[in-house]
């Protein structure tokens, strides 16, 4: 066993010797101690030794006199050389084809003249530029002023990132952000412009690099192509935002939803922490002298936390250390690293010292020899696989029981809340994820105790394999050492694999279901922020009370505050009190109120309900609808609705949210935090970093969607656009209120601190109404003629040059639509093609004139056409065909307005009704059916054919606002438990 100190003096000299370059523990591939000989890893070794070599030839150079324009030849060759090798070994695939870094203006050439036949022989041409190897691994992603769409020979908007597919393939170029981006043309071979799959894998070098690829695990993770995943981790990295995402780079990322693209994301930042977290480890081993070969292998094996817990745990500062420490601090490491080797050559007995604790007996040297066994066995990537995939095999189960302690000391009303739980064991591959929560809140709680069942036909077959396979000694084995050999099997088995299984097993298990909660929850919220708006309605809110009475606004249907009141309906005034709201009503034109669902909801429901059947409001056709206040009580005190409502009381503020909740629900909702909204299931058990970060995600997701006028919008709404936040928010109204309302997209860049980046991520999601601009332009036009009037002769020629700014503001048609500005140069081509005008986007014309295009080309012939991606066309289609006030929401589910109530008592098995989806969860979904109490919908009775087509294609299922027709199959009166059957989606 030499060669183990050898091998870590080499590592040493290594590290010291490469300070600038990745540390050299990097290139360990090890996989136990008694695979030594074949340790190093050939492929790994092989990428370093370059650089040094421009150092031994100096010598060579001085030896020989040359001329210096010889040596300057010489030099430039030898570079030349040098960095083509570096790139064919350390660069990754996609890389190959790209262009180095030059000057602008020698790239534009380059480019205007290259041609797809002989791109080949210049790309060659164009790499054989010196420059550093660093420069040569540029992101594939880094803007460059190249001007993209000057002919109708180059490429589009978004492309994949693509290897080097083949031979006859258009060089790719960065995108900027103020100009169009310069992606790869689809190849003859990929027409859908997927990369090749069959290059070597895709390699993205990250800072922190283990012994894993980050692209193939994060792959493994998500289920989503590598080539995918690789773009995903690049667009992360330069910092483009989901929406953004999602719908401009389609091609790179196979046309994924944002809910995929947050998925991704996360694990992303899970495996970066682990190799993080992992580095920060392995540094301070090394300086505190315990880092070792096997431990360093070991370490960068590691994909989760848990398993570097596992194997970083008996290091850790304050730590009294393994048995197997111990054990090695004694000096049996030899002996037990000897019994897998050289067996032959032990004698176990010379290692008793009759005076030292842990050696005295023979006893003791055999338990010390079985401790540092069963530590090698434990931390060894091979037998950890082996154990999991035979685990995976295997029937493995969760159980839950009653806690003894909870049983004779706790709150009845809690320990029956987990009554489902107290006797509960389900197979870890078919347990739900509510469940897992529940079953961990009953643990948190000591009302439950939990235990994962491992069948003892896992133990066995693991002993026998790794006894007789993997760790079967080299020579024959005495009985009593096979006997120490056996027994340190079993003991890692029993005392560190089996905790570690568990551990792995319950952590998976609550990972998956807190992901799973905070994406429902998120999927939840997106349904709401979605619910379609009621446009041109006067609205009265309502926040129901009972002692301090009921809360009235009245708001216009511009959202402007017109009355607010409050009136006493249930202290025995509701009489007096209907005179008062009739005359609101009337005098206001109001037809629609809008019901918190909070204290006294019920009641004043009746109150309402009660009077329009009587007809009390005569002539006018009042109708009501009961909407969730979650969260209107925490905003009417925030900060934002003192600035927003100053001279408003606290308590009629969430009356005045209540109703604009109605009228237009995003830009209401988005002024409170996601989480106090409502729509969760067990969201306070759940990580708060991820749910906070899920939740701000969906809701810049979709503010980003809808889109917002960027003249009449608030400064809360901003901030949720792709690319904005607080600040950049707060500038924009701030350059509005001094200049004057925005022409169009390009005056976005003279905004303080909103850079090329921001301009990218948000421009796409940011509307001009186009009559409004209309109107300011050719009134500023008129002033300033009559300004030129006034104006003499002399000074109206020196200021001639002033108005000249103005003509680049210029309204552009293009700025109402979801068309990113980097692809306009498209869009005005296609509208070349087909003959029509920027001024009839949205009008039937255009769509007529888009519809014969489309049917006589068909869309991949009119993209190839245009040289751009199918995706970028039909985004461009959508922008020029959709009417100017088009809006997604439309699609979506508008409140339930009602006339009269219904109540609990009236409820019968087989009553059919119609309700509105307040909740879904796991387990199902709960509906409000308008008696006070949602009934529940279980999951078995939504099946894929009760949805409709629309909803299928929206991958929603049920969500909060959606409006559904059910039956009643059971009705709870004491528990007040209602169970419902769907029906179908209205």
């Amino acid at each position: 066993m030499s060669s183990l100190p050898r091998r870590v003096k080499s590592e040493a000299k290594a590290l010291k010797s490469e300070d600038d370059e990745l540390p050299s523990f990097l290139n360990s591939s090890s996989e136990s101690e008694e695979e030594e000989e074949e340790w190093e890893p050939k492929s790994k070794i092989a990428k370093r030794p370059r650089l040094p070599k421009k150092n031994e030839a100096k010598p060579k150079k001085a030896a020989a006199p040359r001329s210096t324009v010889a040596r300057k030849k010489v030099r430039k060759v030898a570079i030349k050389e040098e960095m083509s090798m570096l790139n064919m070994i350390s660069m990754p695939f996609w890389q190959d084809v790209s262009l180095p870094i030059a000057g602008a203006e020698d790239n534009r050439m380059q480019l205007l003249n290259l041609k797809e036949e002989d791109v080949g022989t210049k790309q060659k041409t164009l790499n054989q530029k010196p420059e550093v190897p660093k420069k040569m691994e540029m992101n594939l992603f880094q803007g460059k002023n190249v001007k993209c769409f000057e002919s109708d020979e180059k490429p589009s908007t978004s492309v994949p990132v693509m290897g080097n597919q083949v031979k006859h393939e258009k060089s790719e170029e960065d995108f900027t952000v103020d100009e169009p981006p310069f992606k790869k043309i689809k190849s003859t071979t990929c027409p859908e412009g997927k990369p090749v799959k069959n290059l070597g894998g895709n390699k993205v070098k990250e800072e922190f690099e283990m012994n894993w690829d980050i692209v193939q695990a994060l792959s493994e993770i998500t289920n989503v192509e590598p080539w995918v995943c690789a773009n995903l981790i690049r667009l992360f990295k330069e910092e483009n935002t989901i929406p953004f995402i999602a719908r401009y780079r389609k091609e790179l990322i196979n046309n994924l939803e944002a809910d995929a693209l947050r998925e991704v994301q996360q694990s992303l930042e899970e495996l970066r922490t682990v190799a993080k977290k992992t580095h920060t480890m392995i540094q301070k081993l090394k300086k505190e002298g315990k880092l070792s070969g096997c431990l360093l292998t070991a370490l960068l094996n590691c994909r989760t936390l848990e398993e570097l817990d596992h194997v970083s745990a008996p290091y850790k500062t304050g730590s009294k250390g393994t048995k197997a420490q111990r054990a090695k601090q004694l000096g049996l490491e030899p002996a037990a690293l000897s019994l897998l080797q050289n067996p032959l050559g032990l004698n176990l007995f010379s290692y008793i010292r009759p005076n030292t604790k842990g050696l005295s007996t023979i006893q003791e040297v055999e338990a010390g020899v079985q401790h540092i066994l069963a530590d090698i066995f434990a931390k060894d990537k091979d037998t950890l696989d082996f154990v999991r995939k035979l685990c995976q095999q295997r029937y493995i189960c969760i159980q839950s029981a009653l806690a003894k302690v909870s049983s004779k000391s706790g709150n009845e009303k809690d320990i029956d809340k987990f009554q489902l739980y107290h006797e509960f064991s389900c197979n870890i591959k078919n347990i739900q994820h509510h469940q897992i929560l529940a079953i961990n809140r009953g643990e948190n709680l000591k009302i439950l105790t939990v235990k994962v069942n491992i069948p003892d036909g896992v133990k066995n077959e693991f002993c026998w394999w790794c006894v007789n396979e993997r760790w079967r000694p080299k020579q024959f084995l005495k009985p009593e050492l096979m006997r120490i050999l056996r027994s340190s099997v079993e003991d890692a088995y029993k005392r560190l694999i089996y905790p570690l299984l568990c551990r792995e097993f319950r952590s998976k298990l609550t990972s998956d279901a807190e992901k799973e909660s905070v994406m429902m929850f998120g999927r939840n919220l997106r349904q709401l922020l979605l619910t379609s708006p009621v446009r041109g309605r006067t609205l009265m809110g309502v926040d129901p009370g009972y002692k301090h009475g009921c809360k009235l606004a009245i708001i216009s249907p511009t959202s402007q505050i017109l009355h607010t009141d409050v009136v006493y309906l249930h202290s025995g005034q509701g009489f007096r009190e209907a005179e008062k709201i009739k005359s609101l009503l009337l005098q206001y034109s109001c037809s629609t109120v809008v019901i918190g669902n909070g204290t006294a909801c019920r009641e004043t429901e009746a109150y309402f309900a009660d009077l329009i059947m009587k007809k009390y409001f005569a002539p006018l056709d009042v109708v009501y609808c009961i909407v969730s206040e979650a969260g209107a009580s925490i905003y009417s005190v925030s900060p934002e609705a003192a600035k927003e409502m100053p001279d408003l009381d606290p308590n009629l503020r969430s009356a005045v949210s209540i109703a604009r909740r109605v009228q237009d629900p995003l830009a209401e909702l988005v002024k409170i935090e996601p989480k106090h909204i409502g729509v969760g299931m067990y969201q306070h058990d759940v990580s708060q970093t991820l749910l906070k970060a899920t939740l701000d995600s969906v809701v810049e997701e979709c503010v980003s969607f809808v889109g917002v006028d960027i003249n009449i919008c608030s400064e809360i709404l901003l901030r949720h656009i792709a690319g904005l936040n607080a600040n950049r928010a707060k500038n924009i109204i701030e350059w509005r209120e001094k200049n004057g309302p925005f022409i169009n997209r390009e005056q976005l860049k003279e905004v303080k601190g909103l850079g090329p980046k921001s301009f990218q991520q948000c421009a796409g999601f940011i509307r001009f109404n186009q009559e409004y601009i209309k109107t300011f332009c050719s009134s500023k036009k008129t002033e300033l003629g009559s300004h030129t009037l006034l104006t003499k002769a002399g000074t109206l020629a020196k200021k001639k040059s002033k108005p000249a700014p103005c003509a680049s503001r210029q309204p552009n048609p293009l700025d109402q639509t979801c068309i990113h500005p980097e692809s306009y140069n498209i869009a005005t081509r296609f509208l070349t093609f087909i003959g029509g005008n920027a001024n009839d986007i949205g009008k039937s014309d255009m769509q007529q004139k888009v519809n014969a295009v489309i049917q006589k080309e068909g869309l991949e012939g009119t993209a190839k056409r245009l040289n751009t991606t199918v995706h970028t066309l039909q985004l461009i289609i959508d922008g020029l065909t959709q009417p100017e006030s088009f809006d997604i929401r439309t699609d979506f589910d508008k409140p339930d307005f009602k006339r009269s109530i219904v109540c609990f008592e009236d409820l019968s098995v087989g009553t059919i009704l119609t309700g509105k989806v307040e909740n879904a969860t796991p387990f199902g979904v709960f509906v409000d059916i308008g008696v006070g109490k949602a009934g529940l919908i279980p999951v078995r009775n939504i099946t894929e054919a009760k949805l409709s087509k629309v909803k299928k294609r929206r991958s929603l299922g049920l969500g909060p606002g959606e409006r559904v027709e059910v039956k009643v199959l059971n009705v709870d009166i004491p528990r007040l438990r209602i169970t419902l059957d769907l029906i179908r989606v209205l």
